[in-house]
Order: structure tokens, then C-alpha cells, then sequence
């Protein structure tokens, strides 16, 4: 036996000198690194699944959409506004001062104002604070609790009239002083229609939302 050829190896596997035997690598340490490897995959797997439901579940998979949608979103606007409560004519006291040089405009106004269904109350000339310096058509004086309420509710009776505030304690008594350019009380078709339209909520008070 050659002094090169380990121990406990022969025939074959003696080393003369000119050959040397192939020592082959454990095959079992390729199949743990191979097994951990594959662990490592599954896990990453399971996780990145596991946050993509967390994510369906939450929402989390809309806000992403959410963010990143540049196309073409509907807006869609929700009627939610309840409509105004105002009160009827009938809930609204008026009182008609003539501040004009013409007789008889108080009571015609006064009666035609009854006809639509508001309670009449003190009808008469204007005191010399507003007698014959009233400009436009009318001014409609009230309480400031009337600014959302009566005055507007009447202002649908005369166009152009000027809404003005006191410090009367009653928000349902409304005074209509008539003005140097009166010619005549809104038609009562108009005035309907005005007094409708203000009932309704304003395009502002409604939400919108956006559905993609």
C-alpha cells in the first residue's frame, strides 16, 4: 500500500501516484438548503395573500383603486336637503302704510294682499320716518327673526321690494310700506311660483359624490 493512500481505503481506491478517487459532495445537506428555501417561499406566499384579503375586507383594495383613477368618474348629487319651512301667508300679519302723494294704495294693496291669504293688520299712511322717501316700490320692514321667514314669504308678493329689520319682538308681523315707484303687486301667478321656489333646498345644500 502507497504511503499517499488514506487509511482504511484500497483496491480500487489506492493511489499509485497517477489516479486519485472522486470524493462526492452528501447530498442530504443540497436537500435541507433546498427545503428551507421552499419554506421561506411558502411563507412570503401565505403572508402576501393573507394582506390581500385583510385588504379586500377592509376597503384597503378601493382606496388604492381610489388613488391611483384618473379616468372617467360620474358625480352623482344626493337630494338629501329637506325642504324649507317657511311660514303660510296665513301665519304672516302685514301691515300696508301708503308713503306716497296717491290715495286709496294702501287699502287696494291691503285687500288684494287678503285675497291671497294673508292676515291683514294696521293699514294706513306711513310715518314721517318713511313718508314720501321710499324709492323703489316698497320696503318690507320686520323683526330679524323674519329675515328667513315672513319677510321673504311676503317679498314673493312685490318685486324689487327692499328687506329691512327692526327690533319689533314679533318675527310674524310684517310691515309692507309702499314706495314712490309702486305700480302694482307681483301677479299672483308669479308670486306662486316665487313662493314655491323659495321652499325648495338651494343647489348648494345637496352633497355630491363621485362614483367611479
Amino acid at each position: 500500500m502507497s504511503m499517499l493512500t488514506p487509511p482504511g481505503m484500497g483496491g480500487k481506491y489506492r493511489i499509485t501516484g497517477a489516479k486519485y478517487p472522486r470524493m462526492r459532495r452528501s447530498r442530504g445537506r443540497s436537500r435541507i438548503v433546498l427545503a428551507v428555501v421552499a419554506s421561506v417561499v411558502a411563507v412570503g406566499l401565505i403572508g402576501w395573500g393573507t394582506l390581500q384579503l385583510i385588504d379586500v375586507f377592509t376597503g384597503g383594495g378601493d382606496k388604492a383603486s381610489a388613488a391611483g383613477v384618473t379616468g372617467d368618474c360620474r358625480t352623482k348629487s344626493s337630494a338629501s336637503a329637506s325642504p324649507k319651512i317657511l311660514p303660510k301667508p296665513g301665519q304672516v300679519t302685514v301691515n300696508v302704510f301708503n308713503a306716497t302723494p296717491r290715495s286709496g294704495l294702501a287699502k287696494q294693496t291691503a285687500d288684494e294682499l287678503k285675497k291671497r291669504g294673508f292676515t291683514i293688520g294696521d293699514v294706513g299712511n306711513a310715518t314721517k320716518a318713511y313718508d314720501k322717501k321710499v324709492k323703489g316700490p316698497g320696503l318690507l320692514l320686520g323683526a330679524k327673526g323674519a329675515t328667513d321667514a315672513a319677510l321673504p314669504v311676503l317679498g314673493t308678493q312685490l318685486s324689487g321690494a327692499e328687506l329691512k329689520t327692526d327690533t319689533r319682538a314679533k318675527p310674524a308681523e310684517v310691515d309692507l310700506i309702499i314706495g314712490t315707484t309702486f305700480k302694482q303687486l307681483t301677479t299672483k301667478a308669479d308670486a306662486d311660483k316665487a313662493l314655491a321656489a323659495l321652499a325648495k333646498p338651494s343647489p348648494t345644500s345637496a352633497t355630491s359624490k363621485k362614483h367611479c
